[in-house]
């Protein structure tokens, strides 16, 4: 297969910011590279520079695992490449690899200085299946540094916390942990990282854990409802993983049951006790809220709300997958609903 060209490449990057659920402006050109970005959180914003290229078989017999990018086209000095990190901002080293649509992603800290001769930068594909599977796995390089291996849709929480993820390198006992969070964000409690994690590093993994538990619970419930608002179907990448009994209630679980797919009108809607659903998956306007809005002028636009709503939810065709009872009559209960 031939490898991808950079436009190609940062068209991936970009999809999967899209995927993540962040926003972006593209700064650079498009024949630029590396690329500038300003990356747009609920947070605030940031700046960030990607490097990018192709991941390619690495091809040696004592290593029959390896992966690599093939460093070129970065300014030299003395006659050596070198990356030149965002001011002020966040840098990123990503490599594809197209046969199994992962990203790697390196610590950019870990290779400042001037390159040497004909420079590569290596991860071994036991990390690269193990993202394919559980969304984003490490591998452990030496002398402190770390890699990942990525799905798409786990870019974002990757970048807002590649810091962190990429500080677990300097303790094996945090990097055992990352390895097990990775696997299963809810294997790991937090007393076993207080009790297992030096403390400089706890609030690395603490970080990564939580990004990593949200992400795989992102992943679930789009994936369960085929990436598709259950309550009108709309899909455009304008999708949240909402959370039906909230995540703030004590008992509240990242479950895919306690999930469901909605678009962010819905979901705000939902969130607000404009509408509901019950055990039977029938949806459910609220009318009082409703006359209110009408008495108070501010009905724009309801007319077409109330058109675009199924009947009922669609529900995930995997049973352990749709959302529980006991979960809809609890939070319908706190609401105030009488169903």
């Amino acid at each position: 297969m031939p490898p991808l060209r950079k436009p190609a490449l940062f068209k991936l990057f970009e999809d999967a910011l899209r995927k993540s659920g962040l926003s972006f402006l593209r700064l650079s050109g498009a024949g630029e590279h590396p690329a500038s970005y300003q990356i747009i959180t609920g947070m605030g914003s940031y700046r960030l520079r990607v490097y990018i290229w192709n991941l390619t078989f690495g091809g040696r017999v004592t290593l029959p695992d390896e992966w690599r990018v093939q460093v070129t086209g970065l300014p030299e000095v003395g006659g050596r490449q070198r990356f030149v990190p965002e001011v002020g901002g966040k840098t990123v080293i990503l490599g594809w690899c197209e046969d199994l649509e992962v990203f790697a992603a390196y610590d950019v800290n870990k290779h400042l200085g001037p390159l040497g001769g004909s420079p590569s930068i290596q991860i071994r594909q036991p990390a690269l299946e193990a993202a394919r599977i559980n969304g984003l796995a490490p591998h452990f390089k030496g002398e402190e540094e770390v890699a990942f291996a990525l799905k798409p849709a786990y870019l974002g929480s990757y970048l807002d916390n590649m810091a962190d993820l990429h500080a677990c390198g300097s303790s094996e006992e945090a990097l055992a942990i990352l390895e097990e969070i990775c696997e299963d964000p809810e294997s790991v409690d937090d007393e076993d990282i207080e009790d297992q994690v030096p403390e400089p590093r706890r609030y690395a993994v603490v970080s990564a854990k939580k990004a990593l538990r949200d992400a795989n619970f992102k992943d679930r419930v789009l994936t369960a409802y085929s990436h598709a608002c259950a309550m009108c179907g709309v899909q455009l990448r304008l999708l949240d993983a909402a959370h039906i009994l909230p995540a703030a209630h004590p008992d509240s679980t990242d479950e895919t049951r306690n999930g469901i797919a909605l678009c962010a009108l819905h979901h705000r809607a939902y969130d607000r006790g404009l509408l509901t659903f019950d055990t039977g998956y029938r949806i459910h306007r609220n009318a009082v809220m409703e006359r209110e809005l009408v008495a108070a002028g501010l009905d724009g636009g309801l007319v077409d709300f109330q058109a675009r709503l199924f009947p009922m939810i669609q529900v995930p065709p995997t049973r352990a997958d749709r959302p529980a009872s006991a979960l809809i009559e609890q939070v319908n209960s706190m609401r105030g609903w009488e169903l």
